[in-house]
């Protein structure tokens, strides 16, 4: 914790243990954070896989998640984020080597697009995978509501065409809008990617105006790309070099007056912290622009 401290971070976040969420565990999180200086901010729940692939049991999973959610209101915790990917096409990334020889991530859609599905999972379909995650938000975001928390729908990354055989709600901008119109509520936010936006091929300061205005931003996650070819062929760079105008995106989110976290999510590898998660040269940046504008515009 002190290590984070010195890097100037306040708020962090975590995935989060096997559901349901005892009160006792998720508070003693809290408090411990809270004696090292540091505010949990966020927590990924997972563990509802049959609610995902509209199996028997999700009804079981979905009351395990509602349950969960209770527990983080009563806790303080503000926000719980998920995925919701029939599959998550990790096999197409690779790594190539950036400036003075950092790693980049870097994804490659015909390395991996004629990959099976597998047998756990199979392949589904896009509107099958939206009738599953209608049901499961029509249950769990009245209790999220009620609880004061926000949920926050991570994007599909990658966002290819096909993951194994499955179509993915949220790998396009469509998908994105037409997630938040399920339930009308602030309660059912995204996880808003600048970097997955500029994927799809997408302007992410018209995509963060449009989800900012409706107050459906419940977390969001600052990184940059180069783009190749939409939501096939791109790679993940440091904030100043790829295509990504970061300055103009984070100027949209305070003029949205976008009050919540901001993740400087897949770091790059440095000879200099590669053995650690490789934070210290990505937290700074964002940090300082978000200040400087503010008071700009004060």
């Amino acid at each position: 914790m002190r290590r984070v401290k010195q890097l100037g971070v306040d708020h962090v976040l975590m995935g989060g243990p096997p559901i349901p969420w005892k009160e006792s565990l998720i508070q003693s999180i809290m408090d411990r954070l809270k004696f090292g200086g540091l505010t949990l901010g966020n927590m990924m729940i997972s563990g509802f896989p049959n609610a995902i692939f509209g199996r028997p049991g999700r009804d079981e999973e979905i009351e395990k998640v509602r349950q969960s959610i209770r527990v983080a209101g009563r806790a303080g915790l503000p926000m719980v984020e998920y995925n919701f990917y029939a599959h998550r096409l990790v096999e197409g990334y690779y790594e190539e080597t950036g400036r003075a020889g950092a790693g980049l991530t870097a994804f490659d859609y015909d390395r991996v697009k004629d990959l099976p599905p597998l047998p756990a999972e199979r392949a589904h379909g896009l509107e099958e995978m939206w009738s599953n995650i209608t049901y499961f938000l029509e249950a769990v975001v009245p209790v999220a509501e009620e609880s004061g928390i926000r949920l926050a729908l991570h994007p599909n990354d990658p966002p290819s065409p096909l993951s194994r055989g499955s179509e993915q709600i949220m790998g396009s901008l469509a998908g994105w809008k037409r997630l938040i119109e399920i339930v009308p509520s602030r309660s059912n936010g995204i996880t808003f990617d600048c970097g997955v936006t500029r994927e799809l091929g997408e302007d992410p300061v018209e995509v963060c105006r449009y989800f900012g205005t409706r107050d459906r931003i419940s977390h969001m996650h600052f990184r940059n790309v180069r783009v190749r070819v939409p939501r096939e062929k791109y790679t993940e760079v440091f904030l100043d070099e790829g295509e990504v105008d970061m300055f103009e995106v984070m100027k949209e989110l305070v003029r949205q007056k976008y009050p919540r976290l901001i993740y400087p999510e897949h770091p790059r590898g440095l000879d200099a912290d590669r053995e650690r998660p490789k934070w210290s040269i990505v937290f700074g940046n964002p940090a300082t622009l978000r200040r400087s504008i503010a008071r700009h515009w004060k």
